[in-house]
This record gives C-alpha cells, sequence and structure tokens, in this order.
C-alpha cells in the first residue's frame, strides 16, 4: 500500500515544492521520536531486523582503530548496508547522495567531485589508507573504485595533512573494503545485477574462499549507461533567440570493468599479511561527429565527437601487520599505481583512422608506508610513521616526462584522563615532509574533546598542504583551437598550498539515536591557478621561440598566455548537522545538512591589488539529504523499503557562467530477500529489488548554451530494477 501510494503520487506531479517540503516535514519530524531497539527472534541472524550501528569502529579520523564515539576527530560513516539500502550502484552517487557536503559533475574527462565547497586537487581519496592515484584534467575517475567491495567509507572533514600528507585539505575519503574474518563458510559467491533507463546496467561477481587462516577474494564488475540530452536544443554562440541542434552529452555515456584479486594469510592471531591487485578499464561512449546535414530545418547538429576518451589502471600492493600485543602493532605496505588515459578515434580523420590511440598521459606512483601504534603508557595511544613516495608524469600534450620524490615522517600521541564524572583527551601530531622540489612542510595537529555520558564535546586544529602537482610544475603546453594558439606554462618556483582548519563539534550518541553539530572554518592561502599573463611583441617572439610549430599569423592573435601561479586565497566556513535514529522497531532514519560558505581571492597579475571576495567556483551554499528506512520479516521472507533524497540550493560559476539551479530530487527502492538455504540446495538468498529514481520526475531541460551550467543531471523518472544472489 506504501509503494501504490507513492506511486500515485509520482504520476500525478503537481507542486512539487509542497510535495519536497512535505516529505521533509514529515521524516524530520519524525527524529524526535525515540525509542527502544527490538531485534526480532529468527533462526536465521541474517533476517533480523536491520538497525543502524551508530557507534562503528573507525579508523581515518585517529589513524587507528576505536569507536566513532571515542575518536576525538568527527567522522562521517556510509556502511555497505546503508549503501545497499538506497539502491547504489556507483561510488560517486554514494557519497552525492549520502552527504549533502559533496558534489559531483560527471562528464568526459572523469568527475569533478567538490567537498566541504573545495574541489579535486584539495581531496585526497584513499583506499584501505592508501591513496588512489590518477587525474585526468582535474578529474577524478571514481570508475576505478568497485563498490561491490566496499565495507564502509570514512569521511574526514578538513585539513588531515599531519596524518595523511599532501592534498588533504579540503577532507579526506578512506575506503574500507570488505573480506570474510572468519571460518563461518569456506566459499560464497555473489552475483548482483542491476538496470535501469538509458541502458544502465552494473554486474557484479565475487568469489570469496576463506580456509584456516587463508583467503582468496575474487571479484569481476562492469557498469554502461548510454549518453543523454535532456534538450536536444542549444543557443547558436553569441546569441539568445538562435537555436541549433546539438547532440552532445549532458551526461557521457560509457563502459568499464574492474578485475581485482586479493589474497590474505593470517597464520595466528598476531600476524597478517595481505597482497592485491586491480586492473580497471574505461571508454567513453558519446554521439560521433555528424558530417551530412539531416533533415530538420536547423541543419547538421553539433557537438559529435571523433573519438572516445580510454582510460586504463593498474594497481597493486602487498603489506602486512604484526600485533605484539592489544595495544602494540607495526603495520608495513608498498603500493604501485598505474594510470594513463587518451583518445580512441571512432571516426576517420585526416590524421587518424578508426581504432587509432593517442596517448594523453600517463601517470604513475610508487608508495611505501611503515607505521607503529603504541600503548606505551596506560590509557594512551602513539603512532609512528613514515612514508617514501614517488610521482611519475608523462603528459604529451604538455610535453612532460618528469618524476618527483617525498619523504615524510610523523608522530601522533592521544591520552585520556578522567575528569569528574566523564574524561577528557589531548591529541596532538606532526608531520614533516620533504618534496624534491618545493622543499620541508611542517603539519601540525591538536585536538581536545571532553566526554560524559552519551554527550562528546571537541575542538581541533590542524594543518593542510598541496604539493604542486608535476604538470603545475613542469607543464609546457601548445595548441590550436580553431585558428587560435592556447599556451600553458608550469612554473617551477611554485610554493606549496597551506590550509588552517579549525572546529567546533557537539555530539549526543547513544544506540538509539546520535545528534552531531559542527562549525568550521578552512582557510587556505597560496592556491595555485591558472593565470593568464598578457601578450606584447617580446612575449611574442619568446612563445614562438619556444614553439616553433607557431605560425607568425596565431602569434599575433594572442593577446594572453596561461602560467600557473601561487595567486589565490580560500575561505570556506559552515556548520554540518547530522541525525541518525532507530525510532522504531524495523524503522531508521537519517538526515543531514550543510551549510558552506565558499570564498575566493584573487590577486590581479601576481601584485598585491586585491580584487573583491568572490563565491567559490561550483560551491553549494545549502544542502541536504534524508534517508528514511523500513524493514521487516516474515518467515523466510524479509521486506526492506527505503525512501531517500537530497536537496540543494543554486551551485555557484564565476562569469561569464551562469549558476547552476537547485533541486530537490527523492528516490524509492524496495529489496526483497528469500532465505532459501538448506542440506540440499547451495543458494543461500535470492534478493531481488525494484525502485524508482527520481520520484518527482525533476529535469533540467533549459535549451543549451556556451554560457550554461548544470547542477542536476537526471533524465527524469526511471524504474531499477535488481537481483542479487548468494550461494555458499
Amino acid at each position: 500500500m506504501f509503494v501504490r501510494v507513492l506511486l500515485y503520487k509520482c504520476i500525478r506531479g503537481g507542486a512539487v515544492v509542497r510535495q519536497h517540503l512535505l516529505v521533509t516535514f514529515l521524516l524530520m519530524g519524525s527524529v524526535a521520536v525515540q525509542g527502544q531497539i527490538h531485534t526480532q527472534s529468527h533462526s536465521d541472524s541474517s533476517m533480523t531486523s536491520r538497525t543502524y550501528n551508530l557507534n562503528p569502529i573507525v579508523v581515518t579520523g585517529s589513524g587507528h582503530h576505536q569507536r566513532l564515539k571515542s575518536t576525538a576527530t568527527p567522522v562521517h560513516v556510509l556502511s555497505a548496508q546503508e549503501i545497499s539500502e538506497q539502491g547504489i550502484t556507483n561510488f560517486g552517487d554514494a557519497l552525492t547522495r549520502m552527504l549533502p557536503q559533496v558534489s559531483m559533475a560527471p562528464n568526459s574527462m572523469g568527475t569533478f567531485l567538490r567537498l566541504n565547497g573545495l574541489g579535486n586537487k584539495y581531496i585526497l581519496i584513499l583506499i584501505n589508507g592508501q591513496k588512489l592515484s590518477g587525474d585526468i584534467s582535474n578529474n577524478v575517475d571514481l570508475s576505478r573504485i568497485n563498490i561491490s567491495r566496499i565495507k564502509r567509507i570514512e569521511i574526514l572533514d578538513g585539513a588531515a595533512s599531519s596524518l595523511y600528507g599532501s592534498d588533504a585539505i579540503a577532507g579526506v575519503i578512506n575506503i574500507i573494503t570488505d573480506q570474510p574474518v572468519s571460518d563461518g563458510s569456506p566459499v560464497e559467491i555473489t552475483n548482483d545485477t542491476k538496470v535501469s533507463g538509458h541502458g544502465v546496467l552494473t554486474e557484479s561477481i565475487n568469489l570469496d574462499i576463506y580456509h584456516h587462516g587463508f583467503g582468496s577474494y575474487t571479484s569481476f564488475t562492469h557498469d554502461r549507461a548510454d549518453s543523454y540530452r535532456n534538450n536536444d536544443l542549444e543557443y547558436v554562440k553569441g546569441s539568445d533567440t538562435e537555436t541549433q541542434q546539438s547532440i552532445a552529452p549532458l551526461f557521457t555515456g560509457y563502459r568499464s570493468s574492474i578485475i581485482g584479486q586479493k589474497f590474505t594469510y593470517a597464520p595466528n592471531s598476531q600476524l597478517a599479511m595481505n597482497a592485491g591487485i586491480d586492473y580497471s578499464y574505461k571508454i567513453t561512449d558519446r554521439p560521433n561527429t555528424v558530417t551530412t546535414p539531416d533533415a530538420s530545418p536547423s541543419g547538421t547538429p553539433t557537438g559529435g565527437t571523433d573519438y572516445e576518451m580510454r582510460y586504463k589502471g593498474l594497481r597493486w600492493n602487498v603489506g602486512g601487520i604484526y600485533k605484539f600485543s592489544a595495544k602494540n602493532s607495526l603495520q608495513a605496505d608498498f603500493t604501485v599505481d598505474r594510470f594513463r588515459y587518451g583518445k580512441e578515434y571512432d571516426v576517420e580523420t585526416k590524421s587518424y583512422a578508426v581504432g587509432d590511440y593517442v596517448q594523453s598521459k600517463k601517470q604513475r606512483t610508487m608508495e611505501g608506508n611503515l607505521k607503529a601504534i603504541l600503548g606505551l603508557v596506560p590509557q594512551s595511544t602513539t603512532i609512528l610513521g613514515a612514508n617514501w613516495r614517488k610521482d611519475y608524469l608523462v603528459a604529451t600534450s604538455g610535453n612532460i616526462d618528469q618524476h618527483v620524490y617525498t619523504l615524510a615522517a610523523y608522530a601522533q600521541h592521544e591520552h585520556r584522563v578522567s575528569i569528574g564524572q566523564g574524561y577528557g583527551s589531548a591529541t596532538i601530531g606532526l608531520r614533516y615532509n620533504h618534496h624534491e622540489t618545493f622543499g620541508n612542510q611542517l603539519t601540525p595537529k591538536v585536538t581536545l574533546m571532553y566526554s560524559l555520558g552519551a554527550v562528546n564535546l571537541r575542538t581541533t586544529y590542524s594543518a593542510g598542504f598541496r604539493a604542486p602537482g608535476l604538470d603545475e610544475l613542469y607543464y609546457h603546453y601548445f595548441s590550436v583551437n580553431r585558428g587560435k594558439a592556447q599556451i600553458s606554462f608550469g612554473n617551477r618556483d611554485l610554493k606549496s598550498e597551506k590550509s588552517n582548519y579549525f572546529s567546533l563539534n557537539a555530539e549526543y550518541r547513544s544506540n538509539v539515536v546520535a545528534v552531531s553539530v559542527t562549525g568550521f572554518l578552512n582557510r587556505i592561502n597560496d592556491m595555485i591557478v591558472k593565470q593568464n599573463v598578457p601578450v606584447d611583441d617580446a612575449t611574442r617572439q619568446m612563445l614562438m621561440q619556444e614553439f616553433p610549430e607557431m605560425t607568425q599569423e596565431q602569434a599575433d592573435k594572442m593577446v594572453s598566455y596561461a602560467l600557473y601561479k601561487n595567486s589565490d586565497k580560500g575561505d570556506v566556513k559552515g556548520v554540518q548537522v547530522n541525525v541518525s535514529a532507530n525510532i522504531f522497531q524495523g524503522f531508521n532514519l537519517s538526515a543531514n545538512y550543510a551549510y558552506t560558505y565558499a570564498r575566493t581571492l584573487s590577486l590581479s597579475d601576481g601584485s598585491t591589488d586585491e580584487i573583491e571576495w568572490q563565491p567559490l567556483e561550483r560551491s553549494i551554499r545549502h544542502a541536504a539529504t534524508i534517508a528514511a528506512n523500513w524493514h521487516n520479516s516474515w518467515g523466510c521472507y524479509a521486506l526492506l523499503i527505503n525512501l531517500n533524497g537530497k536537496l540543494q540550493s543554486k551551485t555557484y560559476y564565476t562569469e561569464p557562467y551562469e549558476n547552476a539551479p537547485g533541486f530537490g530530487i527523492w528516490n524509492l527502492n524496495t529489496i526483497h530477500t528469500f532465505k532459501v538455504r538448506n542440506e540440499k540446495c547451495i543458494v543461500q538468498s535470492v534478493e531481488p529489488s525494484i525502485g524508482i529514481e527520481n520520484l518527482f520526475d525533476r529535469v533540467d531541460r533549459r535549451i543549451d548554451s556556451s554560457v550554461r551550467k548544470y547542477a542536476l543531471y537526471s533524465p527524469g523518472r526511471m524504474l531499477v530494477v535488481g537481483l542479487k544472489v548468494k550461494f555458499l
């Protein structure tokens, strides 16, 4: 009945804004209701009522495992259970649909990700604590992440360079992968398939073997989606009335696959070793260039391409941990990550045949870590660590073939003392980094926490930095676009970008409800930007010597070239409110709100003349995510119904581009679990699912233009159907 009512409202449409407000009001109002958690009695524990664990074990905030309630640095946790309940099939959707402070803009060059108002290059993405490398013109290739292997995602807001080094300015996203840890079942096979409109297909197969301390975990995942537009017209450049047909996709279709293999071996309770390798492949699927006029009055549609973007990644690692005792351990790991991308032609041109591949960029990272976690004195934890990293970059378009190394050492001490009826905790950390090009950097961290029963009060200061990328240091780029020369230079005199992060947090956390309020301020100095440098006659002669392929006619048309500089400042402040509750038996609710005021200040041509503060590009002032989840079981059948939504205000862009309008979008997902395991059947469970994405059919159908920007990329209401089968 509940599903039929929602579908009826969905079909009727109507007052969309009032629907958003009504749903939000009802869900938020139910947060005030608190009840006791009840667990259903059933012979199969996997069929019990799904209640959220409001105090999970986390590692990212402090660098060692502890309960979320006890960590001095607040961390957001997205569990595999919550991701599955919302019907999410890719990593990007998990972040944006469940966290209001995260936004994403997909395109053919990857995914432009933002966290707390700051973009990709300020976000450190880790897999089991090890950095994921590979960027495409400052876009992240999130298709390399296999969501079927995610156990949980931990998100640490703000600067965290005292533990994690470069890039941890906006925050850290740490993906913890799943693997069995007992001999309950030596072999397990899981097949999970989901399909929806516009050619969306996700297929994953996992084979897990665990026996007497040895584990083997094999996985294969395939994703695909078609390109689409929401309006076939675009304004002719320079006009706000004349239109033409376009096939340039709003969302770029793709085909991607990931193959992974991991081995673990734990001969006893003290020693555990692991080794793994992952191969990823992705190619876009865009409309081809149209060269003959069609039958429509507007003539030949624009926006097609002669080539597809192709990406390949290969990542392998080895590591281990030895526990001297419950409080003392030594960890070591070594990771090699290779990533490359380029153009694969599917239309014959003057220079290339169909099937030709032209490499654009090849990256390789080698990284070694050594970390000791020690309990030197009672009620304390000390972390000592060392890191070595070497980055390689070959960029054909930028004429780069360079490498650079980084050495680092860090220490952190956390101590707890009793204070009255509660306790206090203080953490002090410091990291020393030596970068081959920009030199030395110290990044400290201080956190204070007071806990009294279910109430926690926290304050944090931490420093962040970002070392200049190899492209920013050594770029030497020349191209011609429509007869105009485009030139960009790196800058070997760049300094590292630096940030100072302050936060205050108040939290109430029990087994029934968790409420957290955090205020923060993040200030960034020496931000690296591409700055336009005016061209005069002397500069033109210099540029022609640097790039002999440039003609005099092209040089005469140049008015500026681009140079990387430490120019901008950033100022991000905000408030986050997070609520999670187990309302009553089988019903869970989470609601999150983020207010982010992000600004940037540029220095004109490197001088001291400051211009006015401007909203940071792609920043969002208000955003909220809400999820309501109901679950119950009857014998061998269980039903789960999940309603989730995201609401956000407009997205800011710099002139001459328009701001993208805000939106509210809701999704419904149902999971039906049938337990069929018995002595004669190897199938443990069959789990069909059916859901609706974008219940109220919110679509941005504006006519495209050269200054138009988008925040909502949904093609509209879509039916999503899935089937998950688990074999033992």
